[in-house]
């Protein structure tokens, strides 16, 4: 018998404080409508006072816990680009902060693309009979990684989790998550990368913080390349799930792009030739999350009425590795509350 991971709940948070592309226009050379016209956002999140990642995980994986109506699973799987810590991992610590014993436990990370390839891995756990139920988190506090000066990068980021609990079904039951498309380039992994911090810069330096340059700690971003990246990676990642999972693109209700720039998604979306109005957009109000962009627009939909049970739902991500990834899934029946 062929068992499949099917989401049994889903839960989102998002920190309290908003950053308006006002509040960046009064310390970066732009303006609030070149902000809007080139990334689709008007406000994101930030964590602050010391809030950081994990909090945000511990929240969102809360929510999704009570969502299925579950006290416990067998093992908790965290994606993120933004850790407390280099070292240990924060899975463990989600872990014990819900209470839920000494299950296993880890991280993974694949920025952007995070939550899909989460996905996929807990699939995995299932579909070996490693796991029965796995409670997954997508969590970033990534402001903290932004130079606040830096006027391309800055206005992008926002922080914020979504969750989801996945239990061992079949395949043909709403909520069975898959099949995938995983795809790579670490030949152009420095179009998208922080220099700083790791193995690589302390060999180089001699664990010399001093003489790190002080943008090295931070996000550098090649737009353009990016751009042009993201639009051809997601589209034909898109195209091949679809065409493994046997649907064509008429028969897609929903379509969920990871939520980088709004001019990104529409183009996305008309290259597959989706309507705009099946397109579930966010990043107005959240900006990019990276790993909780995806669980963040689908609780939003799910709570606004936008996603039903029933929805066939097309998700693709990209994002710094490269990597990229996509998969497919018919909503199910279940009760999410809104992040926002």
């Amino acid at each position: 018998m062929t068992v499949s991971a099917v989401i049994a709940g889903l839960g989102a948070w998002l920190p309290p404080g908003v950053v308006t592309n006002n509040d960046l226009c009064s310390r970066l050379d732009t303006s609030e409508e070149w902000i809007e016209s080139r990334t689709g956002i008007v406000e994101r999140r930030a964590v602050s006072g010391g809030m950081a990642t994990l909090d945000l995980a511990v929240e969102a994986g809360g929510r999704a816990l009570k969502a299925a109506g579950v006290s416990g699973v067998d093992a908790v799987v965290v994606a993120t680009t933004s850790p407390d810590r280099i070292c240990p991992a924060g899975a463990p610590e989600v872990a014990s902060r819900l209470g839920l014993g000494p299950i296993a436990a880890y991280d993974l990370t694949s920025a952007c693309s995070g939550f899909v390839y989460g996905l996929a891995t807990c699939a995995g756990l299932i579909s070996a009979g490693i796991a029965k139920s796995v409670l997954f988190i997508g969590a970033e506090a990534f402001s903290t990684f932004i130079d606040p000066a830096n006027r391309t990068t800055a206005p992008i980021f926002g922080d914020g989790a979504g969750a989801v609990v996945l239990r061992s079904g079949s395949p043909e039951e709403p909520g069975a998550i898959g099949p995938f498309d995983l795809g790579s380039d670490g030949a152009q992994a420095d179009l998208l990368a922080i220099q700083g911090g790791g193995s690589r810069q302390r060999s180089v330096t001699g664990l010399g913080h001093g003489e790190v340059p002080t943008e090295d700690w931070y996000l550098s971003m090649a737009g353009r390349a990016i751009y042009q990246q993201a639009i051809a990676r997601m589209t034909e990642s898109s195209l091949a799930v679809l065409d493994r999972a046997g649907w064509s693109v008429t028969e897609v209700d929903r379509f969920v792009g990871h939520q980088a720039n709004i001019r990104i998604l529409n183009s996305v979306a008309q290259r597959l030739g989706i309507a705009p109005e099946r397109a579930l957009i966010n990043i107005d109000r959240v900006g990019n999350a990276l790993s909780a962009s995806i669980p963040l627009v689908l609780a939003g939909a799910a709570a606004g009425g936008e996603l039903r049970p029933g929805d066939r739902v097309l998700i693709t991500a990209f994002g710094a590795g490269l990597s990229w990834g996509s998969t497919v899934l018919v909503w199910p029946d279940i009760s999410v509350d809104s992040p926002l």
